[in-house]
């Protein structure tokens, strides 16, 4: 997803980074290319579902399929509330479940935001982190 670093004191509307992330996509990944996974790449579990649905959403030319191989912005949630504890089972089960759903409107277009999980607002970013 294209949108302004983390360092940047910048917040990109979901809408811009729909625009450009598309734009850039249009112009760099042949047609041919069937499908276009996303990391969350330290966005919070929210905007990164939120972004998603919204390049879904664009009325632009996409002859890709756009969807998430999100990891950290789709267990964050999950793991707060299981913390090790199979008391919490139960309650991570919910929180999986909430992302999943989240993500998976996400990648029709669909979601507006209001599934958020314990810690669907976390920034998730780890600093000097290399992928």
């Amino acid at each position: 997803m294209v949108y302004a670093g983390n360092e940047s004191g910048q917040k990109n509307t979901a809408g811009d980074i729909a625009f450009y992330t598309v734009r850039t996509l249009q112009r760099t990944v042949p047609p041919s290319v069937p499908t276009i996974c996303f990391l969350s790449g330290g966005q919070t579990e929210e905007d990164a579902s939120l972004n998603l649905s919204a390049m879904n959403q664009l009325d632009a030319k996409r002859p890709w399929n756009l969807t998430f191989s999100y990891g950290r912005a789709l267990q964050a949630s999950t793991l707060k509330a299981w913390m090790g504890n199979v008391e919490n089972l139960p309650k991570a089960q919910a929180e999986f479940l909430k992302r999943s759903q989240a993500n998976g409107l996400a990648t029709q277009g669909k979601y507006t935001g209001g599934l958020e999980g314990a810690a669907a607002g976390e920034s998730l970013v780890v600093k000097n982190y290399v992928y």
